[in-house]
């Protein structure tokens, strides 16, 4: 298992597809880790140099207990690779970093697809009464640390949404969902503090140079949605997509449709 060694901890990384070809970095959702992608890799590896690796406290990464730069580890896991410049494609924290990273250090960056993201510094939105409810749960697991109770109500939150009925969607997706945050739960004892980015994406997003790709699942909750307005709206280069019957994880749960918007945005841009 491939491991790059930085300050404070060993990045678990992974890379497929012609090291010569456009580059793309895929950042996880905090939902899941970098199997998350294993349906749309392949694909999109026939073309692209695909680089993706899992962050700090998630996954098949070992971290102490220290303040880090997700944009830092980023650059890091490329530079690594010998990669100069890639498109982020990142699933909800994976969208903020990316946004982090386009902003902060724009040389490595050629373009940015947000999945469900909220950009750093985006105001809290009102919750729905459903959401508000799942939310407490969520809050009551975390004090108990009971991280295993965590990860489902995560994934019931977040990945089913709470407009959802788990038991009308496919099996074999929801068993997917569940099991992509279970390695998480191994890591709630590792505490590496993210240092924010500074000013914040939300204050500079006018300054975002590169084209973005923003887009949510109809099922995501009421900040996402909101985010995901925002960033279309208040982007210069950027355009919208809406997934229809998912949440938070499209690439899951339906990975052709996921590849397809996705491919049609890196050809129009010639990413």
């Amino acid at each position: 298992m491939p491991h790059l060694s930085v300050p404070g901890a060993e990045l678990y990384y992974e890379a497929e597809g012609p090291a010569s070809a456009p580059a793309l970095l895929l950042v996880h959702a905090g939902c899941a880790t970098l199997r998350m992608w294993d349906p749309i890799v392949a694909d999109l590896a026939a073309d692209h140099f695909v680089v993706r690796f899992d962050t700090r406290g998630y996954g098949a990464t070992r971290s102490d207990d220290v303040a880090f730069s997700d944009r830092a580890d980023a650059v890091d896991v490329l530079e690594h690779l010998g990669v100069a410049e890639a498109c982020v494609v990142g699933s909800s924290r994976g969208g903020r970093i990316g946004l982090d990273l386009a902003l902060s250090r724009p040389e490595f960056v050629t373009g940015v697809m947000t999945v469900g993201s909220r950009p750093s510094g985006f105001p809290d939105t009102e919750l729905t009464d459903a959401e508000d409810a799942a939310c407490d749960a969520l809050d009551d697991a975390y004090e108990d640390e009971d991280w295993e109770r965590f990860g489902r109500l995560e994934t019931s939150l977040s990945v089913i949404g709470p407009l959802r009925d788990e038991n009308r969607l496919d099996p074999e997706f929801v068993a997917t969902a569940y099991a992509l945050n279970r390695p998480n739960a191994a890591r709630r004892s590792e505490s590496p503090v993210s240092i924010p980015e500074e000013p914040s994406a939300y204050e500079r997003i006018v300054d975002l140079q590169v084209p973005l790709l923003a887009t949510v699942g109809e099922y995501d909750l009421s900040p996402e949605l909101a985010a995901q307005q925002f960033l279309v709206s208040a982007a210069p280069r950027a355009e919208g997509y809406i997934f229809s019957d998912t949440a938070r994880l499209p690439s899951v749960e339906h990975p052709r449709e996921f590849a397809d918007v996705l491919r049609g945005w890196l050809a129009k841009h010639g990413l």
